[in-house]
């Protein structure tokens, strides 16, 4: 019995084993190598039939054994049949290539998706291919990303993170730990000018992702590329025509969980004035209360409508692939927000270094997001060697923005125990609209076929920031006995604020190549500049408002703010302070470069020569030393890359490049302006920074879509520009935040960049380590012993520079079943602790504490070109806290520290959910 049990045990065993094998096998392209994503793979006279990974994997599971034909079919190559015998078990892994079909056999389709410039493979290969160190997101990766913004999608790249708004988005680039500063934006390889009303740096959440066909970012520069970039360059390539009829439609719903959990706060927009009484009327004129409409005031609750997200594009190429047409566009109207808390604080005194908090300030922002894109290509291909093309492209982000605070005073009348305390309440409404315009005509042109070309562009932008009437309306309030109260009795505390800027860019770009054999060598020089004219206005206007009865309470007086009847202290309105002025800058830049390969080795470099003439006037100087002023220099920027092909598949890069920072205009202009929490100048002898920058990278290609980066950077930073509070020479009393240069700054790391598929899963990952070093004079107090009295010394003190996080780390996991049609994705962000201001005084710098940031998507496609697709943000509602590291025992009731450091602010904002439907044709 015994040995019948266990023979029925192992042919049970073997039995299990037998049904248990399967078929594994890969499918590549035949030349390149590549694996083949989504290939049929079919055992005839069986319904076996399986579609390859994202790793061009295959499996069939328990095939019968014995002989068949396994057939082999994708999009653009030749049908494979191919005679195998299935073993029972210990079946060996097949590896099949497939050759390309013919060019005369191939379909419209065919050649619209051999040159599809949004395909993950295209990207991969864009990175392996570049003369410059380059990462790629692709259009298809941002499509089913959990991103609706470039600004969102921009985190997911190695090297780089964030900065965020209000609302929790992202709003800025921070590249290898340098400030937003410290970058600039192309589109389609053309500079565009920022909408910002200071600085030049371009707010990327301006833009919807879904008009990309990829983003690139360029961390090292070649010379014919503008030299500002110490940080790196964000290029978006829009979307192109396709060889056939192509659309691509998407409308989407959602909700914020905040505005489950609270009501949004609103305002009637439409009935702000464009313009201010001043210039309406007049610079003679005198404001009354009727010149300001009561609607920025007139506050309301409730919960918002859905957000909706739509897009649509649609391209083709007409007269035999001569003329290509493509337009799309997208909007977008979402409602933001966010609940925090600011900590209000006291300079530090002698008896502690750190800050005293002085007040709580309570604070919900609501806002509604109204974001529209628009561009448009024509392209005409005279013949294979003359070719023109015209693009223009919009796009406008409208924010409408209350903030309601409420303010508790902790150095007056605060007795937490008796519930007493000094309050204050103030509530802004703000209009933001920020639009930016590119035209450009460009041209190719092949003089000499495959030796000499000629392209050209000529360019004009604009960009557009206003914020008409931002109102502040502020209240006095107390606490008895719990109970709080509010009344009008806060003199002087409410404004009118108009503000206004415009940049207008007109540009030439021409470049020259020619490629001439050398020996064994393959050679071509390169040579070209640009010439660009920007002048920017600014415009800044504001009155101040003080009630006729200073005495009214609410809820007895008025219920409604726009009840309250306000005299006019400033009828005329101020308009001499720094934010009302014309500049302009002039550059004009030229550039030699030379493209030298052999066998496996590429060199390319060269040098780029810029001059820049940067001025400004200030329209109202009011008594200012110097409302006039102007930086005329030229930079000589040498630069050299080197690529050296270990084998087909990896690579080894090293390049140096100099480069520079210029201020932004606002940065020279001297005066103060009082900003929301503190004040603010610029300075005119304000240098600009240069840099010199070093690269080393290990790049592995194993297939069209895996990839291993694995790079260091180096770079030595003289002048750079940072802020931080400092006292006025003239009148020391007075602090102003304001830029100045720090001697020299070092910033070195490595990146590590990883994107694996298997089958049906994948992961992309991605770590970078950053550490820089600058060295800036700081305040301290101290007592001097001999008369007691407390006196101010200067230090000096090492810290990271500005915005600089030393770990930042990312990790997508992705599902994608092509035969199902299921997409899925879960991505994850961290970014290290970072300074967010830099004190005037020693140890009190500003840090914004470590986050994570998890977000996920998946779409399902289903017959007919439709598919359903939902996104959710912040799904760990990580919130982000700023503080300082260290504790004051006089703000122990305070209630806002915790291990050794003390908290300052902390905004929540909770998830986001989107849910919508795709038509692809």
């Amino acid at each position: 019995m015994k040995s019948i049990l266990q023979v029925l045990f192992c042919l049970l065993i073997g039995a299990a084993t037998a049904s248990a094998t399967s078929l594994k096998g890969y499918v590549f392209d035949q030349k390149t190598g590549e694996a083949l994503v989504g290939a049929s793979v079919y055992l005839e006279n069986t319904d076996k039939a399986v579609l390859t990974g994202l790793d061009g994997s295959f499996e069939i599971k328990h095939p019968p054994a014995g002989n068949f034909t396994l057939k082999v079919s994708y999009v653009m190559y030749k049908v494979l049949s191919k005679q195998i015998t299935i073993l029972k078990e210990d079946n060996p892994t097949i590896r099949i290539y497939l050759s390309e079909t013919k060019e005369k056999e191939l379909s419209e389709v065919v050649i619209s998706a051999k040159n599809d410039g949004s395909a993950e493979k295209t990207a991969r290969r864009i990175e392996q291919k570049s003369a410059q160190l380059i990462n790629v997101v692709s259009g298809k990766a941002m499509e089913i990303s959990p991103d609706l913004t470039v600004a969102n999608v921009i985190q997911r790249v190695s090297g780089v993170s964030v900065e965020r708004s209000n609302s929790g988005d992202g709003q800025y680039a921070i590249l290898r730990g340098m400030d937003k500063r410290y970058n600039y934006t192309l589109v389609n390889g053309i500079k565009i000018p920022s909408p910002d009303n200071k600085y030049r740096y371009v707010p990327l959440d301006i833009f919807p992702s879904e008009l990309l066909d990829r983003l690139e970012v360029y961390k090292t520069l070649t010379p014919n590329l503008e030299g500002d970039a110490i940080g790196g360059v964000v290029n978006m390539v829009m979307k192109d025509a396709p060889q056939k009829l192509q659309i691509n439609a998407n409308l989407a719903g959602g909700y914020s969980q905040l505005f489950i959990d609270r009501g949004f706060s609103s305002f009637d927009a439409s009935s702000v004035h464009r313009k201010s009484p001043y210039e309406l009327n007049g610079k003679d004129y005198k404001a009354t209360q009727a010149d300001f409409p009561r609607g920025t005031a007139d506050y309301k609750s409730s919960h918002p409508a859905p957000n909706l997200v739509g897009g649509l594009s649609i391209g083709q190429r007409f007269l035999d692939n001569k003329l290509g047409l493509i337009i799309a566009g997208s909007y977008q109207n979402t409602y933001r927000g966010s609940n925090g808390t600011f900590y209000r604080s006291s300079a530090a005194n002698a008896s502690n270094k750190f800050a005293t908090i002085t007040s709580m300030n309570e604070r919900q922002y609501s806002e509604q997001q109204k974001r529209y894109g628009f561009h448009g290509k024509l392209d005409y291909a005279f013949n294979e060697n003359n070719k023109l093309s015209l693009y223009n492209a919009y796009v406008d982000l409208n924010n409408i923005q209350v903030r309601d605070e409420k303010s508790t005073d902790f150095s007056t009348g605060y007795e937490p125990a008796a519930g007493k305390a000094q309050l204050e309440y103030a509530t802004r409404s703000r209009v933001t609209e920020q639009q930016i315009y590119n035209s450009t005509l460009h041209g190719d042109h092949q003089i000499i076929p495959d030796k000499l070309k000629i392209s050209w562009s000529a360019v004009y932008s604009s960009a557009k920031n206003e914020v008409p009437d931002n109102t502040t309306i502020t209240l006095s309030g107390k606490r008895e006995n719990f109970i709080d109260t509010r009344t009008v009795a806060k003199t002087n505390g409410t404004t009118h604020r108009w503000e206004r800027n415009t940049d207008e860019d007109k540009a030439g770009y021409l470049d020259i190549s020619y490629k001439v054999p050398v020996g064994q060598l393959k050679v071509e020089f390169s040579a070209g500049g640009l010439y660009r004219d920007k002048q920017r206005s600014s415009f800044f206007n504001n009155y101040t408002l003080t009630p006729v009865n200073t005495a009214a309470k609410y809820g007895v007086d008025f219920n409604n703010y726009t009840e309250i009847d306000w005299t006019v202290q400033t009828p005329g309105g101020a308009v001499n302070n720094p934010l009302t002025y014309d500049a302009s800058e002039k550059l004009a830049a030229g550039y030699g470069m030379f493209n030298i390969s052999k066998d496996a080795v590429e060199v390319v470099g060269g040098l780029r020569v810029e001059h820049t003439n940067q001025g400004y006037a200030m329209l109202f100087p009011a008594g200012e030393l110097r409302p006039k002023g102007n930086q005329v220099y030229t930079d000589f920027l040498p630069s050299v890359n080197v690529k050296y092909k270990l084998s087909g598949k990896q690579q080894l890069r090293a390049s140096y490049f100099r480069s520079l920072n210029r201020p932004g205009f606002y940065e020279l202009i001297p005066g103060g302006v009082v900003q929301d929490d503190y004040k603010e100048k610029g300075d005119p002898d304000l240098k600009r920074a240069i840099a010199d920058n070093f690269d080393l990278r290990y790049e592995l290609f194993p297939n069209s879509n895996d990839q291993l980066l694995v790079g260091t950077f180096y770079k030595a930073i003289k002048n750079p520009i940072e802020y931080s509070f400092q006292a006025d020479p003239i009148r020391p009393q007075d602090t102003y935040y304001l830029p100045g240069n720090f001697g020299t700054a070092r910033n070195y790391g490595l990146e590590i960049d990883y994107i694996k598929f298997i089958n049906q899963f994948g992961i992309k990952a991605n770590y970078t380590y950053t550490h820089s070093r600058i060295t800036t004079p700081k305040d301290l107090l101290t007592i001097d012993p001999e008369t007691n009295d407390s006196k101010k010394i200067t230090v000096l003190q090492s810290r990271p520079l500005y915005g600089q996080s030393e770990h930042i780390a990312n990790l997508s996991l992705i599902y994608k079943n092509t035969k199902s049609g299921w997409d899925a994705q879960v991505a994850g962000s961290y970014t290290g602790p970072r300074i967010n201001t830099v004190s005037q005084f020693l140890d009190n710098d500003l840090w914004q504490k470590g986050f994570i940031q998890m977000d996920a998507s998946a779409e399902k496609k289903f017959k007919k070109n439709l598919s359903v697709f939902i996104k959710a943000g912040n799904l760990l509602n990580t919130p982000s806290k700023l503080f300082i590291k260290g504790i004051n025992p006089a703000n122990a009731d305070t209630g806002n520290q915790f291990d050794g450091k003390t908290l300052i602010r902390n905004d929540y904002y909770e998830q986001t959910y989107l849910l919508g439907l795709r038509y692809k044709l």
